[in-house]
């Protein structure tokens, strides 16, 4: 008895070292203050816009890094004050892939979803805390528009058919 007493409080003393070895845990914040936002809308909601892709085939996304179905969406902000001259999109997703794309939490295997600046088409990489893309001139009026596209890509050859959904938070930043 005296043996399993030990054995539990040498137990007890060493689990909480491992608990806090692991710093796996830690979340970070970021925003941003500014002195005036805009009005922002993707592709005229501005609420929790959804960005739909058309239906493709499997066999359209049969190899390995193959892409189908871009679809253009464009970021729009408007009624900014004139002392604003630019603005850039920063987004962060959401189960990111090892390629860096929006993960599918859809039934489709194999499948994510990758996003491109519109201005300089370049493929967004989430694997970073952020991807920033689109900076462009405010207008005298307020307004400015910051376009990119969304297309299905094969993370390996294979896709399997079924629902694909995958989602990123986004924020504006001012300048």
């Amino acid at each position: 008895m005296k043996k399993l007493l030990s054995t539990a409080i040498l137990a007890a003393s060493v689990l909480p070292a491992f608990a806090f070895a692991v710093q796996s845990n830690t979340v970070t914040f970021k925003g941003e203050v500014s002195s005036q936002t805009c009005d922002v809308s993707i592709n005229g909601v501005k609420e929790t816009p959804v960005i739909l892709l058309p239906t493709v085939a499997a066999t359209q996304l049969a190899t390995k890094g193959s892409t189908a179905a871009e679809t253009n969406f464009t970021i729009d902000i408007s009624g900014c004050n004139q002392t604003l001259t630019k603005a850039k999109a920063i987004f962060a997703g959401n189960n990111v892939t090892t390629t860096g794309n929006l993960g599918n939490t859809g039934t489709a295997t194999k499948v994510s979803i990758q996003v491109k600046d519109g201005v300089g088409n370049s493929v967004l990489n989430f694997n970073g805390t952020d991807t920033v893309s689109g900076i462009t001139a405010i207008s005298t009026s307020g307004t400015a528009s910051l376009p990119f596209s969304a297309s299905y890509f094969a993370e390996d050859a294979g896709v399997t058919a079924g629902t694909v959904v995958a989602s990123a938070q986004y924020a504006i930043s001012y300048e």
